[in-house]
């Protein structure tokens, strides 16, 4: 089996339970803020709604058809309208207190931890990831994940979202790994896998989920203790 150096792990979906968190925000913030008396019928409401205009915006972020403010400014207006709320007074913080609540939330992946201490002493391990770098950050530390990971490189700091190779090349050098001895690991077909492939990166695809990819990854799992079988 290939000998690897240098592990760069995708974040969201990956390590830090996404779902869970923002489930958990969206809950938390149609009590706060009374959001029935908006008339949203559940927090379930809320969070289809969420999920139904989330990934869209997302989407145009990655194809640069977005901006960051412009994703956090249109996101719950979009989301409330979609909950067929349409003339609702969002409160001006709802953006910022949805953002601090889910950074804030420390839930990760079954086995993130068991698998991080099993890797740490043997290998160099980093991020990549297309999230903002306050969000991320924070994501890090309130998870305790910051200890294991020598460099964290997001979309905003260098300019280049994943698959966009550049943003590979980019972690390799501040590294100082070869695409020969590195692996990425990461949940989404195109950003990861996609983008460590036309980076010349070997790749983990992590598909709890069973999708469907249409390129065939170095490496296939379903949760993260399998990666003691390739590492």
């Amino acid at each position: 089996m290939k000998t690897y150096q240098h592990l760069f792990f995708d974040l969201d979906h990956t390590l830090w339970d996404y779902d869970r968190n923002v489930q958990e925000s969206l809950t938390e913030l149609f009590l706060h803020y009374k959001l029935e008396e908006l008339g949203l019928s559940s927090a379930q409401h809320l969070i289809d709604s969420f999920y139904a205009v989330n990934f869209k915006l997302w989407e145009a972020y990655d194809k640069g058809e977005l901006h960051k403010d412009e994703l956090r400014a249109s996101r719950f207006p979009k989301i409330f309208e979609q909950a067929g709320v349409i003339d609702a007074v969002i409160p001006n913080e709802f953006e910022g207190d949805f953002m601090h609540r889910t950074s804030s939330k420390p839930h990760l992946f079954p086995h993130t931890i068991e698998i991080l201490d099993y890797l740490k002493p043997n290998y160099k391990l980093y991020v990549i990831t297309n999230g903002f770098d306050e969000s991320q950050a924070k994501k890090m530390k309130s998870s305790g994940l910051n200890d294991y990971f020598e460099l964290v490189v997001t979309s905003e700091t260098t300019g280049h979202k994943k698959p966009d190779p550049r943003i590979f090349h980019y972690a390799l050098e501040q590294a100082g790994a070869r695409k020969e001895n590195s692996l990425m690991i990461g949940d989404n077909p195109v950003s990861d896998i996609r983008g460590a492939y036309g980076a010349g990166i070997d790749q983990v695809f992590f598909n709890p989920l069973g999708k469907s990819i249409d390129l065939m990854p170095t490496y296939t799992i379903s949760h993260l203790r399998e990666l003691e079988d390739i590492l």
